[in-house]
């Protein structure tokens, strides 16, 4: 069940704030909700969405969230998902389906409401060619847009850097990183993803400790 939106109709376009000449265009997101008949083996129960409510529910909640950071939603789809594909979720033919889905739509995001791996968000950034939002990513940025005070601010950051860390998952190194030597962030043998996870992790140490204090 697909729902298209008129490319020139902005979800937030009601807003004053967009309506000037230099206002900024929302971004165009593709959102996908997909309802899984059947779990993945050793899928955890607590972060399933609720089976009890219905695809119209979960879509008008999705597109809502998606709306409440200034997307543009420019096309809405609920998808059945017979077979959840470790790799993508999809099946192949509905990721090609939404290749061109964003392609023709010109969209810069697609949300898909449902947790995912981080194997399988990287899967489909790459099939999809636009950046990819799992339901937790988007309420991330939800929170971050409203985080108000420095406590919150610093909050949603540190809930954002743990997100990311969980989701490191490139397999390549820097050659020169493994040949170690003067000048190298993290000596012989660090990899790229070790020295992002490492940064992450001091930047997450950085701000517990800004929270203690």
């Amino acid at each position: 069940m697909a729902r298209d939106k008129d490319a020139d109709r902005s979800v937030r376009g009601k807003q004053g704030h967009q309506l000037g000449p230099e206002a900024k265009d929302p971004t165009r997101a593709v959102v996908i909700v997909p309802v899984l008949t059947r779990q993945p083996r050793g899928d955890d129960e607590s972060s399933r969405p609720r089976l009890s409510r219905s695809a119209d529910a979960r879509h008008d909640e999705a597109v809502g969230l998606a709306s409440a950071i200034d997307l543009n939603p420019v096309h809405t789809a609920v998808v059945t998902v017979a077979d959840p594909r470790p790799a993508t979720l999809l099946g192949s033919g509905k990721v090609a389906e939404f290749a061109d889905i964003v392609r023709e739509r010109k969209a810069e995001l697609v949300i898909v409401d449902h947790p995912l791996t981080p194997v399988q968000q990287r899967n489909l950034e790459k099939e999809l060619n636009a950046k990819v939002l799992d339901r937790t990513g988007l309420i991330l940025e939800i929170f971050g847009e409203r985080a108000r005070t420095k406590e919150g601010t610093l909050q949603v950051e540190l809930a954002h850097l743990n997100y990311q860390k969980g989701r490191l998952v490139r397999s390549w190194t820097h050659l020169e990183r493994q040949r170690g030597g003067a000048g190298f962030l993290g000596g012989p043998g660090e990899t790229q993803i070790e020295s992002d996870r490492r940064i992450l992790q001091d930047k997450i140490t950085k701000l517990k400790h800004e929270l203690e204090t």
